[in-house]
């Protein structure tokens, strides 16, 4: 054979078992396992067990099992180098070729990965004796506790040029393996090695079996270059491939079905002390493609968790660069910044581990922090600011290499786009109309000329209009409730703004079907509670206290009538790109494009209009003046009346 173990682990770590076996086997997920029918036997039940976790299959009907090289022999007949190499090219591993492989490739390794394993042990031992109090002390201020100390093997390397080159040679460790392994430094110069590591608070960084294959030390003097140092890549450490705590995490992330991701060692074992175990860090590097799949095949949405400031923006930012192009369907990532000053575990001793759980489930989307950091640096506010930043967004939705999610982006980027331009294109018209915010829950300005329209002081309003906010779902519904307050609102100004016609004959007026959804809603109880509010609604808007002339009323409510039908259009759009199919076909793409043209110019129409609306409103205010005014204290006489009215409803 002309390669060891090691490259063959290296194959199994980079393609799971599913992944191979689903290719010839329809799996299912069942716990944490999968399941399917058997290759090997004609069955109706499944028997046939694959985990990836383990690395194996198990077929209960035949008896069968192995890992992915032995399935492509089992049911291919592949021969086991066969299998290798068409697995290696699967996962991008590159074979020695049989000139180039020696035994004693394999016997350094063995015994790289011996040097490693007795520096792990002395660097622990140094922390707990007399040589690593300042070690000790920084770990407290971290409030590391001593079982995550242990469980994470962090050490210490002493301020000495050669103590632990000493140590290993004295366990007979040869200076060129203690270079090999990165733990020691030759000079140009020709003079003896020396200490990679020195004055350091050292974590070791393990494999995928948990096998240390590298370092990372923490300077602990305050002059300390660089802050944070790793070891130099070896035959059994390539940075780029590497997570760390990834051997631990892994199975919490199978559990879990999440894995977060954070920017250093000290913030991922804070993120573990708190509970939450699967957490890696990167290296101090960009994201690559090797530890993208890899994390990938710990959850399909891993949560990549960086400081808010600048640096970790700037960090997250490449991360996303690095991850457009191997994007595919089912695997994504989602991102989330923590405040400006804070990481993870300064985050978690402020605020608790559930406050940080809460901030992992509120991340965002890939995408959606990918249009933030474009329209950050973007100017919209003109055609040609317009056209740049279309052509950037659309530049990096095409580095997507799968076309079934390109698609899907492209798609939510022109429908972005649209909405983004018309909005800019809108800023330097009039500003305060009720379009603006139409549903704000505050009394502001904004919605005045609504509740303008709603006073009108004839009750055939009320009758003509009952059939048609049913017909638009305005009572009922998803949104029946809200709806449905509303129309109370309107209601109970009518009739305290109407002296000729009181509450109760009023509501017996209205439609029975209305009458028994505001009692099913409700209840009987509540109706005198939406009669006080009416009142205080008229007091807080002063233009409801003047007449209304011509046909003003009913355009106000005919507006608020097309503003529902808008916001539900919207709606009904945001949800179909939020569940689009993975293949969209042109007929589907055009339904949503038409739909979201006639929000666009729908949108165009109803702020024109609220314009004039809020236009004739103020002109009637100025015309009608002091004394064109009603009298709110008049109005304040009538709540005595109201209440009685009120009473006998409660009783009709």
């Amino acid at each position: 054979m002309r390669f060891g173990n090691d490259i063959l682990d290296e194959i199994r770590t980079r393609l799971p078992c599913s992944v191979v076996v689903g290719r010839r086997v329809k799996l299912q997920k069942s716990g944490r396992e999968w399941k399917g029918l058997s290759p090997f036997n004609t069955e109706k039940t499944p028997s046939f067990y694959v985990n990836d976790q383990k690395g194996f299959y198990h077929c209960f009907s035949s008896g069968k099992h192995g890992d992915i090289f032995r399935f492509l022999m089992e049911t291919e007949g592949a021969s086991f180098m066969e299998a290798v190499e068409r697995l290696a090219n699967d996962a991008g591993v590159t074979l020695p070729k049989a000139a180039d492989y020696k035994p004693e490739d394999t016997q350094k390794r063995l015994d790289i990965y011996d040097a490693l394993e007795l520096a792990a042990q002395f660097f622990q031992g140094q922390y707990t004796g007399a040589n690593g109090v300042k070690a000790r002390e920084y770990v407290a201020t971290r409030h590391l506790s001593d079982k995550t100390v242990r469980e994470f093997r962090i050490g210490y390397a002493p301020d000495g040029r050669n103590a632990l080159l000493e140590h290993l040679r004295g366990k007979g460790i040869r200076d060129d393996m203690i270079e090999a392994a990165g733990l020691a430094i030759r000079p140009e110069d020709g003079r003896d090695l020396y200490d990679r590591f020195r004055g350091r608070l050292m974590f070791p960084i393990q494999d995928t079996k948990g096998r240390v294959v590298a370092f990372g030390g923490r300077g602990l003097a305050a002059d300390a270059k660089p802050k944070y140092l790793n070891s130099n890549e070896t035959d059994v450490f390539k940075k780029g491939q590497m997570l760390f705590n990834g051997h631990r995490a892994r199975e919490a992330a199978f559990k879990a079905k999440s894995v977060i991701v954070v920017e250093g060692y000290m913030d991922a074992i804070a993120v573990y002390q708190a509970g939450i175990e699967a957490v890696v860090a990167t290296l101090g590097t960009a994201f690559t493609e090797e530890q993208i799949t890899t994390l990938w095949r710990f959850a399909p949405e891993p949560i990549i968790c960086f400081d808010g400031d600048k640096a970790g923006r700037a960090a997250a930012y490449r991360a996303i660069d690095r991850i457009l192009p191997v994007l595919n369907v089912g695997h994504s990532f989602k991102l989330t910044f923590l405040p400006q000053g804070q990481d993870p575990d300064d985050f978690i001793r402020s605020q608790g581990v559930d406050a940080f759980r809460a901030a992992m489930d509120l991340s965002s989307p890939l995408w959606n922090v990918l249009w933030e950091r474009e329209l950050g640096l973007a100017n919209v506010s003109g055609p040609d600011g317009q056209a740049s930043f279309e052509a950037k967004i659309n530049n990096l939705v095409n580095q997507i290499g799968d076309s079934a999610v390109k698609r899907r982006y492209q798609l939510t980027a022109r429908l972005m786009l649209a909405d983004l331009f018309w909005k800019a294109n809108k800023k330097n018209t009039k500003k305060g109309t009720i379009s603006d915010n139409l549903f704000t829950n505050d009394a502001g300005v904004r919605i005045e000329t609504i509740l303008l329209g709603l006073c009108v002081h004839r009750p055939d309003f009320a009758e003509k209009y009952t059939d048609r906010l049913y017909n638009i779902g305005f009572i009922g519904g998803t949104n029946g409730q809200y709806y449905l307050k509303f129309f109370e609102d309107m209601m109970i100004i009518i009739g305290a703004e109407n002296e000729n016609i009181t509450m109760l004959t009023l509501y017996t007026r209205m439609t029975d079907k209305f009458f028994n959804v505001l009692n099913f809603v409700h209840g009987s109880e509540d109706i005198e509670k939406k009669l006080q509010y009416g009142w205080q609604l008229r007091a807080r808007f002063p233009s409801i206290q003047f007449e209304h002339v011509n046909n003003y009323v009913e355009r106000c409510f005919d507006h608020f009538i097309s503003a529902l039908k808008l916001r539900d259009a919207k709606r009904d759009l945001d949800s179909l790109v939020k569940h689009l199919p993975i293949e969209i076909d042109k007929d589907f793409e055009n339904r949503l494009i038409a739909n979201q043209r006639y929000i666009l110019n729908h949108k165009e129409l109803i702020h024109v209009e609220a314009h004039d609306l809020d236009e004739e409103a103020s002109a009637m205010r100025t015309a009608a003046g002091t004394q064109g005014k009603r009298s709110i204290e008049h109005a304040e006489q009538q709540v005595k009346t109201v209440q009685n009215e009120a009473e006998s409803i409660l009783n009709f």
